[in-house]
Formats: C-alpha cells, structure tokens, sequence
C-alpha cells in the first residue's frame, strides 16, 4: 500500500480492444467531461478551503479531501477511456472500473508548504509538457495499431499509463492533498494491494 499522500495508479491492460468504439469515444465522454468541467470549479474551492484548513489545523478536512480525491479519480478513469485504453465506459459514480487509484490520507499536512508547493513543482511542469506531447503520439500510435490488431501495444500502454500516474502526483500535490513531492519517474513507486486487484480487475504488471 502507499504511504500516506502517496499514489498508487494502474490501468489494467487489455487484450482485445474494439476496432468500432475509436471512432466514437471521444463522442461518448461529452456528458463526462461536461460533469468534470462543473467538478474542476467544486475542486478550485475545496483547495481554496483547504488551504486555510491546513494552515490553521495543520491537516485536510476528511470530507473535502474525500471529495478531491473522488474528482481525481473519475478524471482518471475518463483519461484512460479518452487514450482507448479500456473499453468499459466510465461510470457516474462509484461503480468498479479497471483503473486503480489509491491515495493514503494523510492525518497531518505541512502547514508551510502550503506557500511554496506551486513553486516546487515548476519543473514538473516543464516535464508533463513533453510528456504529453509523447503521450498524444503513443495514442494516436494505438489508434491505427487497434484498428489493425485490436491490440493497444504493450509499450505505448505502459508509456501511456506512466504520463498519467506522474500527471496525477502532480494534481495531488498541486491540490495540497499530499506533502509527498511527486518523484522524477513514471513508474509505481507503492506497492499494488493484496492479490495485484485494480478494483475488481487484475492490475497490468
């Protein structure tokens, strides 16, 4: 299990994908990505509350940081649909999906990070831009492989899944829900739970 503020995030790697849901997706997550715009304005005022909490308490409200978390998770849920990772549409709500996303909650949080954690994370920054320039090559890479084989290949998969759990540790950072400092790696740096489980569906090692 992770630390506590530590991620741990995989995708569970499919077999066969099919050919006739690429052409749709991007279609079928219009009603998600309405929802996540109206949670990324409740995300900006949970951290906005969150912070005066941190600094007076010394720690994140249970509820709100519950709430966070919940938003991060639906976000990488979609994020994995949108890169045809899966086929399984993302549920509205909190029904299983192979897509594991795990954060530790931390009882106690630096009340003087809470200034700087914006400034410490720059250079991630820089990093997750070339990132996700790879990372729109690899998708559009898989597109034409799954066209061809019903096959995302293995590697453009594991590239894929490493940009998102790096992207996430910086989200979570960023969100003041954690005081772990994302590391320079796109792998697991937690270990997967009891029996490699991704909520219900064997996680891709």
């Amino acid at each position: 299990m992770p630390r506590d503020g530590d991620l741990l995030f995989d995708v569970a790697y499919p077999p066969r994908l099919s050919r006739g849901l690429i052409f749709i997706k991007w279609l079928l997550l219009i009603p998600h990505y309405f929802v996540l715009w109206a949670l990324s304005f409740v995300s900006s005022v949970v951290s906005f509350i969150a912070f005066f909490a941190i600094l007076i308490l010394g720690r994140y409200p249970r509820e709100l940081w519950n709430l966070s978390y919940w938003i991060l998770r639906w976000s990488a849920r979609v994020g994995a649909y949108a890169s045809l990772m899966r086929d399984e549409y993302p549920p509205f709500g909190e029904q299983p999906y192979p897509v594991l996303f795990e954060i530790v909650y931390p009882e106690r949080l630096s009340r003087w990070k809470i200034f700087i954690k914006w400034l410490l994370i720059i250079p991630h920054l820089f990093v997750l831009w070339f990132l996700g320039i790879l990372s729109s090559v690899a998708t559009f890479l898989a597109w034409f492989a799954i066209l061809f084989t019903a096959r995302y290949p293995r590697g453009l998969f594991d590239f894929n899944v490493g940009v998102m759990r790096w992207s996430s540790r910086v989200s979570i950072y960023l969100l003041l829900m954690s005081d772990v400092y994302p590391p320079f790696t796109m792998e697991s740096t937690a270990l997967p739970p009891a029996g490699g489980m991704a909520e219900g569906v064997p996680v891709a090692v």
